[in-house]
């Protein structure tokens, strides 16, 4: 009688390691893989994301450095050419930090815009991406296609990048009014390089 129960519990225990080793096995195997994959992936939009918004921030300061630094004229007295050089220098790197920043977002959209669940989102920042690369791509002056990036990107940078509670239930919508706004002036003005700026026309 003794034998049998002593038997009845060493196949048991046998049978509770088997089984968590089988159970071990069978995670390692499948379910870690899989995890780690996942993880990777979640991370792989987080740094798109975030490689998002650092080339908006981008496009909005290299845009106000240009407006905020104009070319001298050739005639003038105050400016001497190698300090005209030098601003143009600084103007040429300027365009290109708004070249790669919008290059980037517009090759790269699927990465991170299909990353959010709403599609009022997704479709605001896809439309954000294409018009700001055509805009840098346009036939426009250096000046208005500085001026035109900074007010695309205003009303997306109010949506993506502010603090979640700074965002109000009017943000949104808001912010989408704005952005329709800029891209219906684009449409109108069409990619002609003597358009008026669009700043000086709201005046």
């Amino acid at each position: 009688m003794q034998t049998g129960v002593w038997e009845t519990l060493l196949i048991a225990v046998v049978t509770a390691v088997v089984s968590a080793v089988v159970a071990g096995v069978a995670t390692g195997v499948l379910v870690v893989p899989r995890m780690e994959a996942r993880k990777r992936r979640i991370g792989e939009i987080h740094q798109a994301r975030d490689r998002f918004l650092a080339s908006m921030l981008r496009s909005m300061s290299a845009s106000a450095r240009m407006r905020a630094m104009n070319e001298p004229d050739a005639g003038d007295p105050n400016c001497t050419d190698v300090v005209r050089d030098r601003i143009r220098a600084e103007r040429v790197r300027w365009m290109k930090q708004m070249d790669e920043a919008t290059e980037w977002m517009v090759d790269n959209v699927e990465t991170y815009a299909l990353s959010w669940p709403a599609a009022v989102l997704r479709e605001m920042v896809a439309t954000y991406a294409a018009h700001a690369r055509a805009v840098i791509i346009s036939e426009r002056t250096d000046a208005q296609k500085a001026e035109y990036l900074a007010r695309l990107t205003e009303p997306v940078w109010e949506v993506f990048g502010s603090r979640a509670w700074q965002r109000g239930p009017r943000l949104l919508p808001r912010s989408i009014q704005k952005l329709d706004g800029v891209v219906d002036s684009l449409r109108e003005e069409g990619p002609n390089r003597d358009a008026p700026s669009p700043i000086a026309a709201s005046r």
